[in-house]
């Protein structure tokens, strides 16, 4: 039986309700009112219907600091990133209780034949969905921001697009260029980041699917493609998300995706083009900017961000990138879905498997996370469709390099 997207939305808001009070937006002394956006990564199974990993943020990192993040810093804790940074934590997670209990049955995993690789596939009988609290940044809710403005007619661009950087323009800026790729928005006179919108990196997860490069050397993208999108009522247009996420080049505004279906695809392991519905919820958030304004006409965006997995691993507040209370790229604050943290568990779960994945192992401890990501064999399909993807349906992806040289 289909699940509804009021059932995706309620099984993330009653999973964050249970969270304790400091992982929370609150009222600051000053009588400001704190809102923030939640998204969740929601698992349907034949008898379940769950949520494996949920998040809230609102911020990134500047590029300027990405050479010191050193793998301990996160780049980018916007709620739909670090909720699909907390399914990837889930799923390693899965798959090193799976490695050392052989009594251990998990609900979403399974082990392949002992001869291949990658060695975990998802299980097939459970679809995954995603519930986002506010419409995700970038393309898909360019006209929402625009109706914001107090004059939403489109804005004609003092500068040529083809003189921004690789054709990118900055967060919400520049509206009459529509079904581009964006960066995060911010401030003016915020340090410019180079972390892409939400939109862009939810479109690119339909053909690369909802895992990660460490993910994918110990899971098959097969069965992890999202089925549904779920996003409040009022946080949906549906101009902007035919044109931002579709594959239909016939639709009215073409979907920017479409050029991906004029000719074959030669994808291997796994990878395909997999659309998502996009359903609409009329169940809000606690603490979504529409609620907290009811409340209060004093609000402010939360500094905290949140995220939180299924299995209880992980429970963590994190703030500039870091667990709340640690200094900025202190190892010490490195939180569980850093890349540091991930890689470690990856090569946790290599080690504790036997036979083939000797392979497996050695492809993990390459050398630099860069050298794992951009060279080894085990990576070469998934980074043929990420390239094929960026330089047809995503143009002008400048890639967010600087954090990548460090080793375990």
């Amino acid at each position: 039986m289909a699940v509804t997207a009021d059932e995706v939305a309620n099984v993330v808001l009653s999973e964050f309700k249970k969270l304790p009070a400091k992982r929370k937006p609150t009222v600051r002394g000053n009588g400001l009112h704190e809102w923030v956006p939640l998204s969740g990564i929601v698992a349907k199974g034949p008898a379940f219907l769950k949520c494996v990993a949920l998040a809230t943020g609102m911020k990134c990192l500047p590029a300027s600091k990405l050479p010191q993040a050193n793998g301990i810093a996160i780049h980018d804790w916007h709620a739909e990133v670090l909720a699909l940074r907390a399914f990837n934590r889930f799923i390693l997670d899965e798959c090193k209780r799976l490695t050392l209990d052989s009594t251990f049955t998990s609900d979403f995993l399974c082990r392949t034949s002992s001869s291949s690789l990658p060695p975990f596939i998802w299980r097939p009988d459970v679809s995954l969905h995603m519930y986002c609290s506010e419409a995700p940044c970038g393309d898909s809710s360019m006209e929402l921001t625009m109706a914001s403005q107090p004059d939403s007619t489109p804005w004609s661009s003092p500068i040529l697009l083809s003189e921004q950087p690789d054709g990118q323009l900055l967060g919400r800026g520049y509206f009459s260029h529509l079904g581009i790729v964006r960066r995060k928005p911010s401030r003016p006179d915020a340090p410019p980041t180079n972390s892409k919108s939400c939109s862009d990196k939810i479109a690119l997860k339909q053909c690369t699917s909802l895992l990660s490069s460490l993910t994918s050397l110990l899971i098959s993208p097969k069965n992890v493609y999202l089925t549904s999108l779920v996003l409040s009522e009022s946080q949906y247009s549906e101009t902007g998300c035919t044109r931002c996420y579709g594959f239909d080049f016939d639709s009215s505004p073409p979907g920017r995706m479409s050029c991906l279906t004029t000719k074959p695809l030669t994808w291997a392991d796994g990878y395909k083009t997999s659309p998502f519905k996009i359903e609409t919820t009329q169940h809000e958030f606690d603490y979504s900017k529409r609620t907290v304004t009811a409340r209060s006409d004093k609000i402010s965006p939360s500094n905290l961000a949140v995220c939180w997995t299924y299995n209880k691993e992980v429970e963590e507040g994190i703030i500039g990138g870091v667990l709340q209370g640690r200094k900025a790229f202190d190892i010490k604050g490195a939180s569980a879905v850093s890349r540091m943290k991930m890689w470690r568990l990856a090569v946790e779960v290599a080690e504790g498997l036997h036979g083939p994945e000797g392979e497996l192992l050695k492809e993990l401890k390459r050398g630099t996370y860069d050298e794992v990501k951009e060279e080894s064999v085990l990576l070469q399909s998934r980074r043929k469709v990420k390239e094929e993807v960026r330089g047809e349906a995503l143009k002008g992806w400048v890639r967010n390099t600087g954090d990548g040289g460090f080793r375990l």
